[in-house]
């Protein structure tokens, strides 16, 4: 059996839908840091926020960290999928 280590923790969500931002941030209370393979489950009901428009909610969150072995694949596979953004041609010819 797997072990995991759980904690709650309040966290607040910046969330903002414009024509220049479209994001949501999670900040963790204590800036606890999140390592490769941890999980964070924000609780309460979904946000939703109108275009044009930004808002801050206070909420709790579940932190589920990942033991060694997951970090280390979570690492690996982040490697091996950051490779497949790599495109590099040693096509003789000349650039227009």
């Amino acid at each position: 059996m797997i072990l995991r280590r759980a904690f709650d923790v309040p966290c607040r969500i910046a969330v903002e839908q414009s024509e220049a931002h479209f994001h949501a941030h999670v900040e963790l209370a204590g800036n606890i840091a999140v390592e490769p393979g941890d999980r964070v489950c924000v609780h309460g009901d979904p946000i939703r926020v109108a275009f044009g428009e930004n808002a801050v909610f206070e909420r709790m969150a579940t932190v589920v960290r990942a033991g060694p072995m997951l970090r280390v694949w979570t690492r690996l596979i982040a490697y091996l999928g950051l490779t497949e953004l790599y495109e590099v041609s040693f096509n003789p010819g000349s650039l227009r």
